[in-house]
């Protein structure tokens, strides 16, 4: 067993329970799990690793809920840079039909990075195109690589364009093979043990890309193994028509009438939820990833998260696709989702310290875990720290953690995730970066020229 004591915090906060904030703040833990959080006069003084954190900001590690790392490779396409989102989707879809297993293991290794540099400790993925032999193993690989907690989500898309759905025919998958590839990678991977590294969740992409049929039997698959349910939901005008349309139903009616609410589901965006969507997802215990910058790199609208907080739903945060918010930095979501509330609700509508609990125990909750989003004993050891001495940081020190979110997003100094550092002084320590990033890049050029599969 080894030991790990983290001391001298400048502030240590805890976000737990109490939401203790402790000056001179540090922890004691043993292999991957918190032992003791308090003023570092009350920690033990010697372990096996040792690291002062004189002068730094120590919190949980951020939570991203929703995410399409894949879309890395495509980020600020002309073509799609003015676009909604049918039509941005339209512009993508045949550049997305190109990619192969390697593109989307360099690609996941790449938005992870950008994710691990900016705080985030666990997250998951929405990967619903299947080209040319590509597999959700192909992420999950990547994750296991870089050592990110991972919640890999198996999207999929069954109705293409000849059946009234969005995407060409091209991209779309056999519901049968869907589900048969959806209950082996369960088998294969998923663990639902405490501290797991790795889940699985069954996660068909939206209401206009796949059938009734398949949202249900998706939901009795998961539900015979206890694993999340996710997808797209109410994320602009225009998915708010097409569910009133097609199924004659607002799209909080169409979830419900398909079983798809309760405490192991949880939806991306909602932005068109109405009041009674709210109250459902409240009764439910339904969760929503929240993706501001997405949602105003679109113009869907401004999810109305204040309302939903205050009917009880579970709200965490999301980066959403690389290719719809060309960033993926999840302290940079928590200062987007605060000032796009106060521009929706009011200057007061959310705090600084209310957008980190979305990034933090918010996406735990809507992820189903307990063992992650604060610190304190018997949780998972995943913590971030920020150097308050960074030009980002300067003259806000009055209120250390405050500035964490109203300044400018900054860089991580360290990560630890299940006990493991993972940056150090900035940079991941395990990966060769500078290498993905060139080959990241070769890769993105194939795919825009058309000469990639």
């Amino acid at each position: 067993m080894t030991t790990l004591l983290i001391k001298n915090a400048h502030l240590l906060a805890t976000l737990d329970d109490t939401r203790r904030e402790i000056p001179d703040g540090g922890m004691f833990i043993r292999d991957n799990v918190i032992e003791q959080v308090g003023p570092t006069a009350d920690l033990p003084e010697t372990a096996d690793s040792v690291y002062d954190m004189a002068g730094h900001v120590v919190l949980p590690g951020l939570i991203n809920t929703h995410h399409h790392m894949y879309q890395s490779l495509t980020r600020a396409v002309p073509a799609a840079q003015d676009a909604e989102l049918f039509g941005w989707l339209k512009t993508l879809y045949p550049l997305w039909a190109r990619l192969t297993p390697e593109m989307i293991r360099i690609s996941t290794l790449t938005a992870m990075t950008e994710l691990l540099l900016s705080g985030c400790t666990t997250s998951s993925d929405h990967l619903y195109v299947f080209p040319n032999g590509c597999r959700l193993d192909d992420s999950i690989e990547a994750a296991t690589e870089i050592g990110m907690r991972f919640h890999a989500c198996r999207g999929s898309m069954s109705v293409g364009e000849s059946k009234g759905g969005l995407p060409p025919d091209s991209l779309v998958e056999n519901e049968p093979d869907i589900l048969a590839d959806t209950q082996r990678l369960i088998e294969d991977y998923h663990d639902a043990d405490r501290h797991a590294m790795l889940r699985i969740a069954a996660a068909p992409c939206s209401p206009f890309s796949v059938s009734q049929g398949l949202m249900r039997d998706t939901g009795e698959l998961a539900r015979t193994y206890g694993v999340g349910l996710h997808t797209h939901l109410a994320e602009n005008t225009n998915d708010l028509a097409y569910s009133r349309e097609k199924f004659g139903m607002t799209p909080a009616e169409y979830v419900e009438n398909l079983g798809w609410v309760g405490t192991d589901v949880w939806h991306a965006h909602c932005v068109q939820l109405d009041q009674p969507g709210i109250d459902l997802f409240a009764r439910t215990g339904t969760g929503v990833a929240h993706c501001p910058c997405s949602n105003m790199r679109l113009a869907s609208g401004i999810a109305p998260i204040r309302k939903m907080i205050d009917a009880g739903v579970t709200v965490g945060l999301g980066v959403d696709g690389c290719a719809s918010n060309d960033g993926a930095h999840m302290l940079g979501e928590a200062r987007q989702a605060m000032l796009l509330q106060r521009v929706g609700f009011g200057p007061a509508a959310l705090s600084a310290r209310q957008a980190l609990e979305l990034a933090t125990r918010g996406g735990a909750s809507v992820l189903g875990r307990d063992d992650i989003g604060s610190l304190a004993v018997g949780k998972s050891a995943d913590f971030i720290a920020f150097n308050l001495n960074e030009v980002e940081f300067a003259g806000a020190h009055s209120d250390p953690l405050a500035a964490m979110v109203f300044c400018a997003p900054a860089k991580v100094d360290y990560s630890f995730i299940n006990g493991k550092l993972i940056v150090e002084n900035g940079r991941i320590t395990r990966m060769d970066i500078p290498a993905i990033l060139r080959r990241h890049n070769e890769l993105a050029a194939d795919l825009l020229r058309g000469e990639a599969a």
